[in-house]
């Protein structure tokens, strides 16, 4: 079996080359500088994972090549590098040798770089980004050029446009006689490219034209390594530029407009990560502020919390729920789960490419790199900036957009987005099927989903009005009263709130609809839990109304059999209130599990002039799907609840006590309360939506709980019909673009399944 590809192979295949290596064969192609080079295949590792065998002779006759065209013997001028080659970007996470020289060394470095898959930051970084353990790496060795040969040399990184702001300019840093490892690592601070141009113009043209061909050709924005040796340019690899998530929608739709790419790709270029980033906060009028140092704005976003010195310090911070910034003089590979765990992070060393920057910007991490005003004491714990000292567990605070360091926590305020993502959300509305609307209980979170585009409320939970201390005591006066009179006086109090907060949301929905859900009454979630000081009467009657497992309980539509005159008092609020304030209202029945409590809860409403839902959130619904259906006027699955119900999970307990075990041990894949479950909830779900459809056909069916926006759910949810999502106010904007690219994604793979087969051939 072959494994070794040379420079006179057209194989441009990632999946067996990797990243690095298809793409020094393309441009080779076309006919850019690139240094001779043989690459050892992903074939050639499993080869060896298998047997612990490299495939000498293939070896052997790849370097006399590589001597033939350099005119060179290895060890007499010809040197080499060996680089591992994913198929999927791991920067900096395998190792790399430089400078080999003979052959036994060679050897020995294939099988350094290859067993390096297996190293633990390499481990670590493909579990944080979802690349399978069993991808392997191919190696690249090539000859060297050397940045450091005489004062007409240097290395560099170009990116083809700006990785932080998505500016279509040139971008890039540059070391003067030096190693590129000087630069990629951190130790010295490199300077703007455009010293380049002002130095060694030629070379500087030159690399703005290769970074032309290679964008036109690629598609996509450029990370470009090259190194001039004596005055010649050598291009030594390209890539996909990681790069802000501010960057990807402006380049995306840049690229669109330009014609480089279709509008449809530009939307599925776009990650939940980019949007959300867009949606970072930042600094409250930071002018008011004197800031104690000054670095580079390597990844966006404000961001405040203690300090800290050591990775592993940053991943037990997180274990007890507290935001940290991880500070380091610079960066390395070992670092990935610090800075994973870390809310930001601070360097004192390192440029906009150096590993701090490139990591935590694929991360959506703010970071401030190369500040070299920070003068950093490791072992003492503590950093000196603008004459004040920084210890251990002092609060500061990093602006990732203007490199600024401030000390202790300021005010921060949420991002306004971008025109870019304006425009990107604009021709996702004009693609996407399902409508996307928001869970809200408050004037001002509608307010905040009217701004991100919402096109409704999808849930609306009454019993969060009760949460402040004065209305607490009101809805504890109705669950405790003992009397027909005491319990006339709590719903008249009660009625009266109610008929106030609904009179606000509804003048604040402006003319937006609204489903409002029905008290869904916990009764552990609103009496005291200390019981100590209360009358021993009164304490015994909550120790009655206590249930062993309440979140199965006496809950939802129950109280409503139960107690009808609160579900009574509700609609009559939600009445006076639309006859104050005009409003299209829905209401929706939470805890359904059999069609006579929607009867019960339809004679209740009478001539309200109100539609009636269901919360499908219990097995039962759904497996009832089809009889609710004739008499529901929509359906709406309460998927956190019924995620519950199928696995039989407390969310609570389980996320403290055992989900991160099977997550890590592989028992499970995705924590089921963030990402659907589609083999059990989504099957279950998927059922319902089949039996109810074939009574009613066009029945509205949305998504209201966690999962609505998730964007991997809602590419589910397109395929089985779903006909809405409700999420939280800022999960909107990634619930539009994620909805569009479930329905690109759906006609692609429609139009796949119609394809006629392909000619037969002889």
């Amino acid at each position: 079996m072959r494994t070794i590809y040379t420079t006179n192979d057209a194989c441009t295949d990632k999946n067996l080359l990797g990243n690095k290596g298809a793409n020094l064969v393309t441009m080779a192609r076309l006919s850019l500088p690139v240094p001779p080079k043989f690459v050892l295949s992903i074939d050639a590792y499993r080869a060896y994972k298998r047997s612990g065998r490299l495939p000498l002779e293939e070896i052997r006759k790849a370097i006399e090549e590589l001597e033939q065209r350099t005119g060179k013997r290895l060890g007499r001028g010809l040197a080499v590098s060996v680089r591992s080659s994913a198929p999927a970007s791991m920067p900096g996470m395998m190792d790399t040798v430089l400078d080999v020289r003979e052959l036994e060394e060679l050897l020995a470095s294939v099988r350094k770089v290859f067993d390096s898959w297996d190293n633990a930051r390499a481990i670590e970084y493909r579990r944080l980004n979802r690349i399978p353990a069993d991808t392997g790496t191919a190696v690249i060795v090539q000859a060297m050029v050397f940045g450091d040969a005489d004062g007409r040399s240097g290395t560099g990184v170009m990116f083809t446009r700006n990785p932080s702001t998505g500016a279509n300019e040139l971008f890039g840093e540059y070391l003067h006689s030096a190693k590129g490892e000087d630069l990629v690592s951190g130790r010295v601070t490199p300077r703007p490219l455009c010293c380049l141009q002002i130095e060694m113009p030629e070379a500087y043209y030159q690399l703005k034209e290769i970074g032309r061909t290679l964008e036109t050709h690629f598609r996509d924005i450029q990370d470009v390594e090259f190194t001039i040796e004596s005055g010649c340019l050598y291009v030594l690899q390209t890539r996909s530029g990681k790069r802000s998530g501010q960057a990807a929608i402006k380049i995306a739709v840049d690229m669109a407009t330009e014609g480089l790419i279709s509008r449809e790709e530009a939307l599925l270029r776009i990650t939940a990560e980019d949007v959300r980033s867009l949606l970072h906060r930042r600094i409250e009028s930071p002018q008011e502020y004197a800031h104690i140092a000054q670095g580079l704005g390597a990844a966006p976003g404000a961001v405040t919390g203690s300090v800290v010195f050591h990775p592993n310090e940053a991943v037990a911070a997180k274990e007890r729920n507290e935001s940290v910034i991880l500070v380091r003089v610079e960066t390395s590979p070992d670092d990935i789960l610090g800075i994973s765990a870390a809310i930001g992070v601070l360097t004192s060393r390192g440029g906009l490419t150096s590993h701090a920057a490139i990591v935590t910007r694929a991360m959506g991490k703010a970071c401030v790199c190369g500040a070299e005003e920070v003068r950093i004491d490791l072992e003492a714990e503590r950093f000196e900036a603008g004459g004040q000292i920084i210890r251990r567990g002092d609060s500061i605070t990093i602006d990732g957009n203007s490199g600024r360091i401030y000390a202790g926590r300021l005010p921060l305020v949420e991002a306004e987005g971008s025109p870019e993502l304006n425009t990107l959300l604009a021709w996702s509305d004009n693609v996407r099927k399902l409508k996307v609307k928001a869970n809200a209980d408050t004037p001002e979170a509608i307010a905040v989903a009217a701004k991100f585009g919402a096109e409704g409320v999808g849930l609306c939970r009454t019993e969060r009005h009760f949460n402040a201390p004065e209305r607490l005591s009101a809805i504890r006066a109705f669950i405790l009263a003992r009397t027909g009179a005491q319990r006339a006086q709590a719903l008249e109090t009660l009625g009266k709130l109610q008929k106030e907060d609904f009179v606000a949301i509804f003048k604040q929905l402006r003319g937006m609809p609204i489903i409002i859900r029905l008290l869904d009454l916990p009764l552990h979630e609103f009496l005291p839990a200390d019981l100590e000081n209360l009358d021993p009467g009164l304490a015994e009657h909550i120790r009655e109304l206590r249930e062993t497992n309440p979140m199965l309980g006496h809950r939802g539509v129950r109280l409503a059999v139960t107690s009808p005159e609160i579900y009574e008092m509700q609609l009559e609020a939600i009445s006076e209130a639309r006859s104050e304030v005009e409003a299209d209202v829905s209401v929706m029945v939470p805890q359904v599990i059999t069609l006579q409590e929607l009867f019960w809860v339809k004679r209740l409403v009478k001539d309200k002039n109100l539609k009636v839902g269901v919360m499908m959130e219990t097995v039962r619904a759904c497996m009832r799907a089809g009889w609710l259906a004739k008499h529901a006027d929509f359906f709406s699955f309460g998927t956190n609840d019924l995620t519950q119900a199928v696995y039989s999970f407390s969310r609570e307990d389980v996320e403290k006590k055992f989900l991160t075990t099977y997550l890590e041990a592989g028992i499970l894949t995705h924590n089921p309360f963030m990402v659907l479950d589609v083999k059990g909830v989504g099957r279950l779900m998927q059922t319902a939506i089949f039996w109810a459809r074939k009574e009613v056909e066009n029945l509205d069916i949305g998504v209201c709980g966690e999962h609505g926006g998730d964007p991997e759910s809602i590419k589910f949810f397109e395929r089985i019909g779903v006909s809405s999502v409700s999420c939280s106010p800022f999960r909107i904007p990634i619930a539009r673009l994620a909805a569009a690219q479930a329905a690109i994604e759906h006609k692609r793979a429609a139009t796949e399944e119609v394809k006629p087969p392909a000619p037969a051939t002889n």
